[in-house]
């Protein structure tokens, strides 16, 4: 039966249980009584949708609370085991996986070292390397947990470059600074990981994953528009547009900031990425001289980097080459910063990825003052520029996110993926993680 704006029964009812699983999801446990206001939903449709849950099992009873004169209203809740789902980050430095109950609480994790073949400026991220270290991870967390792969959900995936879908082999990554050249990365997941067929897999940019979860559980929640940057190796960002829609990841690290500049590892000149990205920034502060250690990973010298130009000590002597760099970066981060004002005029700019999280709001408070002074005035003064809150997770929870805001816009209902299908728009204004 069809109505007629053109909507099935079927479509009707999956409209209806995404509705109710959603409240229940962010502002659960909720009674039946509160249900119908919260959803807009007749008394009658929020029964017969409870009942379909709890039979499935995706919603289970959560005590009671007093009603107003009448008998105790039963609260529900999601029932957090009813599925679980997987995340997984392919890093610069690592590959991390973590699989997540349906209420994101963690189960288990498991990380890879990431070694990169070539020079820091032509590097490239081995494929077949990359998808074995994601099926020893994704065994490893399942067998940890002691979970059956058909409980899963979903695995969603975030990788550095542009994600693209094809009929044929899903989704496949356009990684330039990697030297991934049109990957079909969801086959060969297939192909590798020992999952059955019928679990999707969601693969998308890093940045937009780690914007997605600050969107639904961090710094972004309450926002209708924000920004996400993502400072690692790389610098990447996610925009926020619609409260109510999912984010378009950016190649904002490589915005030009300085014609004729430094080589990129994209291959151009003078982008953002070859001044803020944490390789760049360890270039910079040895060709100037610094004391860059010799054998350590860039996590760790940069560590040693912001240690020297901003001593523990409160006595300690600054070291002028390691500041000097660090404030050239912080002006050339609030130029970038300053164009995402201009064009998207977000309430928010917030900054996450291993990097940025250690550059910390000291130099966040440098990097506020040069955006306010080459953006426009008006936006400028209404957007607030912060620290995410997530911490190093949030690409792997905003991965696992994506097959999970599938599930929802489904219904609460499993499919065979198709390749081909569009993400689902369906990304709700949320109070924040902990208030689950």
């Amino acid at each position: 039966m069809t109505t007629r704006n053109g909507r099935t029964v079927r479509d009707l009812r999956r409209e209806n249980r995404t509705a109710v699983l959603h409240r229940l999801y962010f502002d659960g446990p909720m009674s039946r009584f509160s249900l119908g206001p919260a959803t807009g939903l007749s008394s009658g449709s929020v029964s017969n949708v409870v009942a379909e849950l709890l039979a499935e099992g995706l919603v289970e009873e959560a005590g009671s609370v007093d009603s107003a004169g009448g008998r105790p209203r039963i609260l529900l809740r999601i029932t957090p085991g009813s599925g679980c789902m997987i995340g997984v980050d392919v890093g610069e430095t690592r590959v991390r996986v973590e699989l997540f109950d349906l209420m994101l609480t963690e189960l288990a994790r498991a990380e890879r070292p990431l070694a990169v073949e070539g020079s820091p400026a032509h590097e490239r991220y081995e494929v077949g390397l990359v998808v074995g270290l994601v099926r020893d991870a994704v065994a490893e967390v399942l067998r940890a947990a002691d979970v059956p792969a058909e409980r899963l959900l979903g695995v969603g995936v975030g990788v550095p470059g542009i994600v693209a879908r094809t009929a044929e082999g899903g989704a496949v990554v356009h990684g330039q600074t990697i030297g991934w050249d049109a990957v079909p990365l969801e086959r060969l997941l297939r192909e590798a990981v020992e999952l059955p067929a019928s679990v999707p897999y969601r693969i998308d940019n890093g940045a937009k994953t780690l914007g997605q979860a600050e969107m639904w559980f961090g710094a972004g929640r309450g926002a209708r528009s924000a920004v996400v940057a993502l400072f690692g190796s790389g610098v990447g960002a996610c925009v926020v547009t619609d409260p109510v829609g999912p984010g378009r990841a950016l190649e904002w690290g490589h915005l030009t900031v300085r014609v004729r500049g430094r080589r990129c590892r994209c291959g151009a000149r003078g982008c953002l990425e070859a001044y803020a990205g944490a390789g760049a920034l360890l270039d910079r502060w040895r060709e100037a001289g610094g004391a860059v250690p010799a054998g350590e990973d860039e996590e760790t010298a940069l560590t040693a980097m912001l240690a020297a130009a901003y001593p523990a000590d409160a006595g300690g002597t600054p070291d002028a080459t390691a500041l000097g760099v660090l404030e050239e970066t912080a002006e050339y981060v609030g130029a970038g910063f300053a164009d995402l004002i201009n064009l998207f005029q977000p309430e928010r700019i917030l900054v996450g990825g291993w990097a940025g999280l250690q550059l910390g709001t000291r130099f966040l408070e440098t990097v506020r003052g040069h955006a306010k002074e080459y953006a426009l005035a008006y936006p400028a003064a209404r957007v607030e520029i912060a620290m995410g809150t997530l911490g190093t997770d949030a690409v792997t929870v905003g991965a696992a996110i994506l097959p999970l805001a599938d599930f929802f816009a489904r219904g609460g209902r499993r499919a065979d993926p198709d390749p081909t299908e569009e993400e689902p728009a369906w990304a709700p204004t949320v109070r924040g993680r902990e208030a689950r």
